[in-house]
């Protein structure tokens, strides 16, 4: 069981940390919460969870309007140009055990990310304040730089501060400048990460259903996963959804098209309703998946998206 935003707050007091608070809806983005705290003092972070190859994972937590280019940070790191990508759906409530949206430095905190790496943009330390969500996407918090670090320390972190943007040359007689940064651990994720559905387009089966059948074409499994291709083909428990990240991808694009039909004044009203049901949609996928397995809950969850859209 992870730490609660309440538990994580309460060590903050304990710690002597001031901080302020600021609830607002939930939120997806960095541009949604700044739609809600950017007028208060601070600066906004975007928080990205990242994996490499062997399976180490990271939180990059950047100022909102750092570019961070991830082929130039993989070679940072010494892990290649493609050494570094998001990481899957599933690790969120796994390692960091927060919900979508809600990825932060300050889920370090849980045992379970202990291993995580942490790269703070450099920015931060000449804010007076950094926003932080904090394990919770429908709260933020303002604090210092110092005692952000000063909480790091307190649980055995000792944060780095890299310039996001820098390019340094890397090759035989420049090092990475980064690569000290790297885990040392791999992790196992106890549930199938979404990745694999990538490299095998054959959607997941229950864990009760046969194993998929081999040889069937790559591109004829792509078509039957896209929704292009002969449905007949496919079992009633196939779904497009099995990737949370097409997910939310997918309703985002719904709510732009109410905002091109209904005009500006009246699309705001039905993005903020949408935005709102695909966070109960979110929730659901999630419960889902703990007790009928991925695959079903993919599945019940774009129905019930069909239905409500």
């Amino acid at each position: 069981m992870g730490y609660s935003m309440e538990q994580l707050l309460q060590q903050l007091k304990e710690l002597q940390i001031d901080y302020n608070r600021y609830d607002h809806p939930v939120v997806l983005t960095v541009e949604a919460q700044a739609k809600h705290v950017g007028n208060n003092k601070g600066a906004l972070s975007k928080n990205l969870f990242l994996k490499d190859k062997k399976n180490r994972f990271y939180i990059v937590s950047a100022m909102a309007d750092t570019k961070v280019d991830l082929k130039v940070l993989s070679q940072r790191l010494g892990l290649g140009k493609t050494g570094l990508r998001m990481a899957p759906e599933e690790a969120l409530p796994e390692i960091l055990q927060v919900p979508l949206g809600s990825v932060t430095p300050f889920a370090l905190v849980n045992e379970s990310a202990r291993h995580v790496s942490l790269l703070l943009d450099k920015g931060f330390k000449d804010q007076d304040l950094c926003i932080f969500h904090p394990l919770s996407n429908d709260v933020s918090i303002a604090l210092t730089a110092n005692d952000l670090v000063k909480f790091f320390k307190s649980i055995g972190k000792d944060p780095a501060y890299v310039d996001l943007e820098a390019n340094p040359p890397v090759g035989k007689d420049q090092p990475p400048d980064l690569a000290s940064l790297v885990p040392s651990d791999a992790v196992v994720l106890l549930t199938s990460p979404s990745e694999k559905s990538e490299a095998n387009p054959i959607p997941l089966n229950d864990k009760s259903a046969p194993a998929p059948v081999k040889g069937k074409s790559s591109s004829v499994a792509q078509k039957e996963k896209s929704g292009k291709g002969n449905l007949e083909k496919a079992k009633p428990t196939t779904t497009t959804y099995a990737d949370s990240k097409r997910f939310v991808e997918e309703v985002l694009e719904k709510i732009n098209v109410e905002i091109e039909r209904n005009g500006k004044e009246n699309g705001a009203l039905t993005t903020y309703n949408l935005r709102l049901e695909l966070e109960t949609l979110a929730t659901s996928f999630k419960n889902m998946a703990y007790t009928e397995g991925f695959h079903a809950a993919s599945s019940a969850t774009k129905q019930r998206s069909f239905g409500c859209l």
